[in-house]
C-alpha cells in the first residue's frame, strides 16, 4: 500500500524492522563495552560487523553506496558519516556512532553519540541536548501530524540553546530500503510539510552542532564535517507512525545499561 510514493508497512512488516532495529540497539551496546581512550574506530566496527553476523543478519551499511565500513564513525567535529579506521579514540572525544542492519530483508538504523572518558560539560551540555531533541522530534511522530512538526519541535529545543542544526542531512523513511521517503528535516514549520499517515516507519535523527551549522566533507568523500570545527552530537532512532501513541523500534535501553554500569 502507498502514499505519495511511500510503503506504508503492515503490523508484520513492522514487526520485521524492530526486530533489526532492536539488533541496532544490541550491536552498539555491545560497541560501548570497549569505547574507552587508546581503541581505534576500526576496532570498534570489527567488534559491530562480528556481533551482527554472529545474530544472523548481515551490516546495512557496508558496501551500501561504496561505504567501507559497519559503522559510520563520527568523532568530534564530524558530524556523520566517518568511515572507521586508524583513528585512535581520545579521552575528552565524543563519538557519534551510527549503525544498520539488515535482517529477513528488512533494515534497522539508530545512533548514538558516546563520551569517551571525561568530557568537558559544554560537550556533554551539546549531547544531552541532542538527544532530548530527539524525544521532542517523537512525540510528534503520530497520525494526522506533519514532517514539519517534527522539525520544528527539534528546532525549537536546540535553538533555544544557542545550539545549531545541520540542515544538509535529514532523516528518511526505512524499510526494504535504508533510505525511503519521506525526508525527515530537524528543522520545520509547525504544520508544514507532508502529513503523517499510520503505517508509515521513519527514522528521526537530528544532528546538532555547537557552533555554525555549515557543514563540509572531508577529503575521503564521506565524513562531514562542521566548518568551523566545533563538536556536533547525533542520535537516532527508527519510528512506526500509530493514532494517537508513541511507537519507537529501536532503543536505548541495552546502550544506557552498559552506560551506567
Amino acid at each position: 500500500m502507498g502514499f505519495q510514493g511511500i510503503k506504508l508497512k503492515g503490523e508484520e512488516e513492522i514487526k520485521l524492522i524492530k526486530k533489526s532495529s532492536l539488533l541496532v540497539g544490541k550491536t552498539l551496546a555491545e560497541v560501548a563495552r570497549y569505547i574507552k581512550p587508546g581503541i581505534t574506530t576500526l576496532e570498534l566496527d570489527r567488534i559491530a560487523e562480528e556481533y551482527i553476523r554472529d545474530h544472523d543478519a548481515i551490516p546495512g551499511f557496508k558496501g551500501y553506496e561504496g561505504f567501507p565500513g559497519t559503522l559510520c564513525v563520527s568523532v568530534n567535529e564530524q558530524v556523520v558519516h566517518g568511515i572507521p579506521g586508524k583513528r585512535v579514540l581520545k579521552e575528552g572525544d565524543i563519538v557519534s556512532i551510527d549503525c544498520g542492519v539488515i535482517q529477513n530483508g528488512f533494515y534497522g538504523d539508530s545512533a548514538y553519540t558516546f563520551a569517551v572518558g571525561e568530557v568537558s560539560d559544554r560537550k556533554i551540555a551539546l549531547m544531552k541536548r541532542t538527544k532530548e531533541s530527539l524525544y521532542k522530534g517523537i512525540e510528534m511522530a503520530v497520525a494526522g501530524k506533519r514532517v514539519g512538526d517534527i522539525g520544528y519541535a527539534v528546532q525549537h529545543h536546540v535553538e533555544q540553546s544557542g545550539y545549531s542544526i545541520v540542515r544538509d542531512l535529514v532523516g528518511h523513511g526505512i524499510g526494504k530500503h535504508l533510505h525511503e521517503k519521506p525526508e525527515i528535516p530537524n528543522y520545520g514549520k509547525r504544520g508544514s510539510g507532508m502529513k503523517l499517515i499510520e503505517g508509515m516507519t521513519i527514522c528521526i535523527e537530528p544532528m546538532i552542532n555547537m557552533g555554525t551549522r555549515v557543514v563540509v566533507m572531508e577529503k575521503d568523500g564521506w565524513t562531514i564535517r562542521t566548518a568551523d570545527k566545533k563538536p556536533s552530537a547525533h542520535f537516532e532512532h527508527a519510528v512506526v507512525i500509530r493514532k494517537e501513541k508513541i511507537e519507537i523500534l529501536s532503543t536505548f535501553e541495552y546502550i544506557e545499561e552498559v552506560l551506567n554500569n
